[in-house]
């Protein structure tokens, strides 16, 4: 039996009741998309497949838990962004700064300083300056600009407080504004 021409709700249902085939369909079907998300944020090949996967397996374990509020895509993302981060966690290689100790304010107006015109930007230059960023700051510039995750999202995404998450923002959109300068 083929689930290709099965819509998603479809193959959710299936699921449910631990159908493998209609399982693989839905792996296939957002395979390359978790892949990339996991991929930016891990930015390692190997690794990125590592976390999509698991991100899958919770999935389809969780099933259950899925209660249409979102698309499927977007709670099977926030699964792989929540392993991504997990595993940059375990690996020490995301470390969040502490707006708690940092005690200094940092004005965010959203506005690039100069003339400086980021229109003309190719769009792979962009990404490649965000990757030479630090972790925290590339994680969060990827949720917000890329993902499309608001602040409040990212802060419970990162587990960090709004104004840590409004700080970091801030500072990364200033780091970008610097590496793209150079």
């Amino acid at each position: 039996m083929s689930f290709a021409k099965h819509d998603i709700e479809e193959l959710i249902a299936l699921c449910r009741e631990r159908n493998q085939k209609a399982q693989f369909e839905v792996y296939g079907r957002y395979c390359k998309a978790m892949y990339n998300v996991a991929f930016r944020i891990v930015k390692d090949a190997h690794y990125a497949e590592d976390v999509m996967q698991e991100g899958f397996l919770k999935a389809f374990t969780k099933i259950d838990d899925y209660r249409q509020e979102v698309a499927f895509g977007a709670w099977l993302k926030r699964i792989v962004i929540n392993y991504s981060i997990d595993f940059l966690k375990k690996t020490n290689a995301y470390k969040a700064d502490d707006i708690e100790k940092i005690m200094y304010k940092v004005e965010d107006t959203g506005q690039p300083e100069g003339d400086f015109d980021f229109n003309q930007m190719k769009v792979n230059q962009v990404l490649g300056a965000i990757d030479k960023l630090k972790d925290n700051y590339r994680l969060v510039l990827t949720l917000f600009y890329i993902e499309g995750y608001d602040h409040e999202e990212i802060t419970e995404i990162m587990n960090i407080s709004y104004a840590n998450c409004r700080t970091t923002m801030s500072r990364a959109k200033e780091s970008l504004r610097k590496q793209l300068q150079n």
